[in-house]
């Protein structure tokens, strides 16, 4: 026992020690969104702080600021801090669309394939003690991706269960709830009396894999109940909320569209939000609760949810304003995917038409014109970055620098007071990287990438103190807005991502070459 107690010690000594050295390795944070405050920053030694105690206070507060991926703990916290106090009631199933999988469907947030997301959701509620006891691939029709995959979950140990695409689903009720609809479907066993269904992203099937759950419990002699928690749309904010608004915009490749509940409106006489899917698909959950149990528990669609993020809003200005630009985002985002054949132009209309009904246009993110004024000054792609105080940034192509990397040190040295004329990295450190690129790698592009630039700015740091200087203002991009006047490669669009930026680009080619 005292061998293993040691053993313990040294786990949690060393999960504690790693933990703190990626949070010494990783640039600090001076914001948190999450939090909407800033953070703690490296406290300096003194003779007073020392004898006054402030100083031992201060390094807490900035250790604990400062923790590794301290907004991603947090803002799983709330939701895990339920499922885990009830941990040993809950069971997990995670439902995933096979037509996603076939499609390779990406997370905008991550960037990665739902089927991949769909085993980090696996690690990561087992790493907290939650059971995951099944995976449901929800529309299989024998994709080959959707049964590959299947296969690569089954030899992980992971159950897998298939459910399949009902004609007329979900106008024909009788045919739904019936052998011929939800009967083909497979049976979920589980171990635990509360099934927490959830899925890497929307149009996953989550409902329909309960609500096929239930028959199949009916036909077994278990009267299950059935309740959802969701977040959007907020019922009690008007229809054309722009964050309600934002979440049309979010779900453009789902046709999902915002209404009036109607049910719940009959019932109560009280106007509410929802979305056309649960609202169609009310129908459906009501007539299974009467042809199962004589009778509804719900009167509406509405009824059925549990939502409190309106009640959440402390400055509906500021909503509203963060909204707005996420609509530009997404519409943004939509125009360059159907450029690339990723999606079909009805989606970009779809976003017109929401940016139409709020009445915003490109001059409602300045960084548009900005990265438009500096392009055609140029003749040349150029980008445009709103840092925190308002200040526009502008950065242009060159023979050495990348637009958005000439606009990256443009932005550092602003934020670090550096003189516009002051050389960061002098030329005779990018050549030979050009060289490596073009002679020894086979790229065609010689100009450096944003993070190519990092790294031989960081490489300077180590002896130019501008340079440090400029690195040390990574933390306060976090958070700021922009723009390109052409479509960026992946490492320069990740590299704003990780660097905490919203990022726009113009549906526009750089390269006209094919393939």
């Amino acid at each position: 026992m005292k061998k293993q107690n040691i053993i313990i010690i040294i786990v949690f000594g060393a999960l504690i020690f790693g933990l703190g050295l990626l949070g010494w390795l990783t640039p600090d944070q001076a914001f948190s969104e999450n939090e909407n405050r800033y953070l703690q920053e490296l406290p300096k030694l003194s003779e007073d702080t020392m004898v006054n105690g402030d100083f031992g206070d201060e390094v807490e507060d900035y250790l604990s600021d400062q923790f590794w991926q301290r907004d991603s703990w947090t803002a799983a916290r709330s939701k895990m801090k339920m499922l885990l106090q009830l941990r040993d009631q809950a069971e997990i199933v995670i439902a995933i669309n096979a037509a996603h999988i076939e499609m390779n469907k990406r997370r905008g947030d991550l960037g990665i394939t739902y089927d991949d997301d769909t085993l980090r959701l696996i690690d990561a509620f087992q790493g907290c003690g939650l059971y995951v006891g099944s995976v449901v691939i929800t529309h299989h029709r024998g994709q080959p991706a959707a049964e590959k995959f299947q296969r690569r979950l089954e030899a992980l140990g992971i159950r897998v269960y298939r459910h399949y695409i009902i004609p007329d689903y979900p106008s024909d009720v009788a045919r739904i709830v019936s052998d011929d609809g939800f009967g083909r479907n497979d049976y979920i066993e589980t171990a635990r009396s509360l099934i927490v269904v959830t899925a890497p992203g929307p149009g996953s099937g989550k409902m329909a894999t309960c609500l096929s759950q239930l028959y199949h419990e009916h036909k077994r002699g278990v009267c299950a109940g059935y309740a959802k928690f969701e977040t959007f749309p907020i019922w009690n904010l008007p229809l054309r909320h722009p964050v309600n608004l934002a979440y049309e915009a979010a779900t453009v490749d789902l046709d999902d569209v915002n209404m009036i509940d109607p049910f719940h409106l009959e019932a109560y006489g009280v106007t509410t939000v929802n979305y056309n899917r649960d609202v169609e698909i009310f129908p459906v959950l009501n007539a299974m609760f009467q042809r199962i149990y004589g009778s509804s528990p719900y009167k509406s669609p509405t009824d059925m949810g549990v939502n409190m993020a309106g009640y959440c809003i402390s400055d509906d200005d500021v909503c509203c304003a963060a909204a707005k630009q996420e609509i530009l985002r997404r519409y943004y985002a939509t125009a360059c995917a159907q450029l690339r054949g990723l999606c079909a132009p009805v989606e970009t209309q779809r976003q017109e038409l929401l940016l139409n009904q709020l009445g915003l246009t490109a001059a409602d993110r300045p960084v548009v014109g900005a990265a438009l004024r500096r392009a055609e000054e140029t003749g040349a792609p150029a980008v445009a970055i709103e840092v925190p105080d308002g200040t526009i940034i502008t950065g242009k192509t060159s023979s050495l620098l990348g637009a958005s990397s000439a606009c990256l040190l443009n932005a550092l040295k602003y934020l670090g007071g550096i003189p516009k004329d002051v050389t960061l990295i002098s030329p005779e450190i990018i050549e030979p990287i050009q060289h490596l690129k073009v002679e020894h790698l086979g790229n065609h592009n010689p100009r450096l990438h944003t993070d190519e630039v990092l790294i031989a700015l960081s490489t300077c740091a180590a002896t130019d103190e501008n340079a440090r200087i400029a690195l040390e203002q990574l933390p306060k991009l976090r958070g700021c807005q922009v723009h390109t006047t052409v479509m960026l490669s992946n490492v320069d669009k990740n590299v704003f991502k990780k660097l905490g930026i919203g990022l726009t680009c113009e549906p526009v080619q750089e390269d006209k070459k094919i393939g």
